[in-house]
């Protein structure tokens, strides 16, 4: 099956994350809308959830309004949405390969078909780096991908009525966590506010879950300055959570989690959250370049080896003048080089010059929970100035803000913003099904 031809410039987006969806959304209303190109976003899921939310997702602490449904998001910007995993590439006849989607049964709902492209953007993101560790594929969760947090927040629930129930009676319900980044810090922080509602709802023995964190590096977060890591470390510490630092995990078994000095940290629920790496199918895209963990390389205007070829977000490589390595796989970046290949399209339909990338670090924020937030500020006058409570609390969701605004306009952010204080007020804080 081929995608319709037709003379407009073809621009098809593959990925719909943080800065897939602000490219489309972004090329809808400059292209789409006047006729002057055809926007196409593909993607493997129905529907969006910011990649930073997804610790909530699978605590299930996250208001499920926050999803976007990218049918009705293509319907409002003027760009088409069609569902679909990528599998292959044709540089020289310009064209992309969609695997068939299956329902649940193994029933083919929509055969293979190919996609024609002027432009084509990589934008597919990242998944969990398991460093060909035994045992981590068959035996841990990963929060990659909407569908794997909501994997995980069923599993939660269920061994939390299991335990409830007195099938494990005696024992208590351990969770360890694999990778002290900002995701695996912000889940356990998450974990730790759940069990306490959960003991507040009814479930008593909720309240009793081991929660652990094991993290090969002898400090955790590494991205921020080592006096706000540690202070982080002090309010897990607090919490009850256990840190098992300068860890490196061996294998990982059904029962637990076996470490390099020869500890078993037993396990009920394991998550995976060590490292990241573009996905493998990456690898052979018809001669474009990648490095060691997949990520297509690009230059400085997020061009790969191909001039019609972009890619933007985790699954590209992109060069940081002045630092030893690439710009990091953060929401901000990913942020900024939607706006920047916005311009750089719209350019490129007129003759014009592509726009170059020049990436600018806000620092860095983690927000544990209700309890707090802190993280780091970077600045031209001030320089780098480190933030907790209340302020970093608000910094924090402004990031997630300024996503919204890129999909929604400030008016139905703002809007959106009011609705979900409301439905809080009348929903419970966790979802329990």
């Amino acid at each position: 099956m081929t995608d319709n031809n037709n003379k407009k410039h073809k621009i098809v987006i593959v990925g719909g994350g943080a800065s897939g969806l602000e490219l489309a959304t972004s090329l809808g209303k400059k292209l789409g809308k006047k006729g002057a190109a055809e926007v196409t976003l593909l993607d493997a899921s129905p529907t969006h959830i910011w990649k930073p939310l997804l610790h909530e997702v699978a605590a299930g602490t996250l208001d499920e309004s926050e999803q976007i449904e990218y049918l009705a998001q293509a319907h409002r910007n003027h760009f088409r949405f069609r569902l679909g995993r990528m599998e292959g590439l044709n540089r020289q006849a310009k064209e992309i390969y969609v695997s068939p989607t299956l329902s649940d049964s193994g029933e083919e709902l929509i055969p293979r078909r190919t996609f024609s492209y002027d432009t084509l953007v990589m934008s597919v993101g990242s998944i969990s780096n398991t460093f060909n560790i035994k045992g981590v594929a068959e035996h841990c969760l990963f929060l990659d991908t909407t569908a794997q947090a909501f994997k995980f927040q069923k599993q939660l629930v269920e061994s939390y009525i299991k335990s409830h129930a007195g099938k494990a009676a005696g024992k208590s319900l351990s969770i360890v966590i694999i990778g002290a980044g900002a995701t695996g810090v912000e889940l356990s922080a998450q974990l730790h506010e759940v069990t306490d509602l959960l003991a507040v709802y009814g479930l008593d023995e909720s309240s009793d879950v081991k929660l652990t964190i094991i993290e090969a590096a002898t400090q955790l977060l590494p991205a921020l300055p080592t006096k706000l890591a540690h202070a982080t470390q002090q309010q897990l510490v607090k919490l009850g959570i256990d840190l098992k630092l300068g860890r490196r995990v061996v294998e990982v078994t059904r029962e637990g989690v076996h470490t390099h000095d020869g500890e078993m940290i037993p396990a009920d629920l394991k998550v995976w959250s060590a490292g990241i790496k573009a996905p493998d199918w990456m690898q052979n895209l018809d001669g474009l370049e990648v490095n060691r963990i997949n990520q297509l390389v690009v230059d400085e205007t997020l061009k790969t080896n191909d001039d019609d070829i972009f890619a933007m977000g985790d699954c590209a490589a992109c060069p940081w003048p002045g630092h030893d390595g690439n710009v990091p796989p953060r929401a901000q970046a990913a942020h900024q080089q939607a706006t920047t290949l916005s311009k750089s399209i719209v350019n490129r339909l007129q003759g014009g010059q592509l726009v170059k990338y020049d990436y600018l670090d806000y620092g860095s924020l983690v927000a544990l929970g209700k309890y707090t937030t802190v993280g780091n500020l970077m600045g031209n006058l001030m320089g780098s100035v480190s933030i907790g409570g209340f302020i970093a609390k608000v910094v924090y969701l402004s990031l997630y803000k300024m996503h919204q605004i890129a999909i929604h306009g400030y008016f139905r952010t703002a809007m959106l913003t009011l609705s979900n204080l409301f439905r809080r007020s009348v929903h419970a804080t966790i979802k329990m099904h």
